[in-house]
């Protein structure tokens, strides 16, 4: 069967994550439900969270020591009377004692400081003497305090509607009582490998063969992404079977393919999506490894079946045609298909960013495409240097598991000698 081509958009790396970031911006993620706290960890809130009462409630002492008014200190050394001692937690019915110039009163960190007293002295310029203390340091008002309501104040925004739940956010809805969370549905991502020397990895092979990590590599990203793979079976290169497995495919919240986007007599993605009525934003990108990749959508795309949890059908469905090394897989997921799932979850857009990094050995390259190569990041504190990890191409799956980063090389530069800094973006 003979299928039309699609029509050559290629982009330079910018324009090509804009044009992503664009389409990002219009997804709605899908519904929300109810999680416990810790199940919630890497999801995305659906609610705002903001403070119960003032962060913290009360003036805080920072360090073990004593409170004391910061004028008293003005001459030194200078011995002041204990009136009290005030730990950490309930204080058993007791109110702090109040404090008087001339006194002062052993605290613990994390303690309520006591009315009068504008500072804390560390326990370590101290020394008690029945009850009398020595302190030989001065001080000034508010030092080793936190005043209340210093970190939020009651009714405050902490977490807003769009937030990954970290370890910290985690800690922050624990801190004010929330015990189950309004998190988005996690989107459905499916993967189709596409080729006729695919094989599944438990299938007998050929040395013509090759055994199918792409959509296995994709389902880790996937998931690290916030969402749920599905993997679909492999697709042949036959139009026919290719478009079953896509239209299938276009039943989950975005479609990830990978293979046959390439200019091959047997590259059939792109042809069976023209005949689908498919809107490309672009046939591929100038970069290296990845430069075919493919992003586009189906206007009014195929109907989702039912799922708790799961908003009205979209208007569109979303799909990225990715190269099908390995390496080109997994690089232009990061680069194009993550910012597409990170919306789908619920999360608030993030631009792109790199670190940096001195140059250890010199690199030479062709100019015109935008380099994004595995490397090794080492050294330690502000000593870092990146290196190129030897590898065959974007085939070489190993020389991706060696690496810890990607090497960010400019289009318009063939030679970067050593001790340059580069663009390098982490794993």
């Amino acid at each position: 069967m003979a299928l039309p081509p699609a029509q050559s958009k290629v982009l330079t790396f910018e324009d090509a994550r804009r044009v992503v970031e664009e389409q990002a911006r219009e997804i709605s993620p899908n519904a929300s439900e109810i999680v416990d706290l810790l199940p919630a960890s890497g999801r995305v809130l659906a609610e705002a969270i903001t403070a119960d009462r003032d962060i913290p409630p009360f003036p805080r002492s920072t360090r073990d020591g004593y409170a004391v008014h910061a004028a008293d200190l003005a001459v030194l050394p200078a011995k002041l009377t204990v009136v009290g001692e005030i730990k950490a937690g309930p204080q058993l019915g007791k109110a702090e004692p109040a404090l008087n110039r001339g006194e002062a009163v052993s605290i613990m960190t994390g303690a309520p400081v006591p009315p009068g007293g504008d500072a804390v002295v560390m326990i370590e310029y101290t020394s008690l003497r029945g009850n009398c203390v020595e302190i030989t340091k001065s001080t000034v008002k508010g030092e080793n305090i936190v005043a209340q309501g210093a970190e939020a104040g009651c009714g405050s925004l902490l977490l807003d509607r769009g937030t990954k739940l970290n370890e910290a956010a985690i800690a922050l809805a624990a801190s004010v009582g929330k015990a189950r969370l309004q998190v988005f549905v996690r989107p459905h991502i499916a993967v189709l490998t596409t080729g006729d020397e695919i094989v599944e990895i438990d299938a007998g092979i050929d040395r013509t063969q090759i055994r199918n990590s792409n959509s296995y590599s994709l389902a880790v990203q996937i998931q690290q992404a916030g969402a749920e793979p599905v993997l679909l079976p492999i697709a042949p290169d036959e139009p026919r079977r290719l478009r079953e497995l896509i239209e299938h495919g276009l039943q989950s919240d975005l479609l990830l393919m990978t293979g046959g986007v390439s200019m091959g007599r047997y590259d059939l993605v792109e042809p069976v999506l023209v005949d689908m009525h498919a809107e490309f934003f672009f046939t591929g990108a100038k970069i290296q490894p990845g430069r075919p990749v493919v992003f586009g959508r189906i206007p009014g795309g195929a109907r989702a079946p039912a799922r708790e949890g799961i908003s009205a059908p979209r208007a569109h469905k979303y799909f990225f045609g990715l190269p099908g090394n390995p390496l080109s897989t997994m690089v232009t997921f990061e680069l194009f298909a993550r910012p597409m799932l990170e919306a789908l979850a619920g999360m608030t857009l993030r631009p792109l960013a790199f670190l940096h990094a001195r140059l250890k050995s010199d690199i030479h390259a062709k100019t015109g495409l935008k380099r994004f190569l595995p490397a090794i990041l080492s050294g330690e504190y502000e000593n870092s240097q990146v290196e190129l990890v030897a590898w065959q191409g974007s085939g070489d799956i190993a020389a991706r598991s060696r690496s810890n980063c990607l090497i960010v090389l400019p289009p318009d530069r063939e030679h970067i000698p050593a001790g340059d800094w580069v663009a390098v973006m982490p794993r």
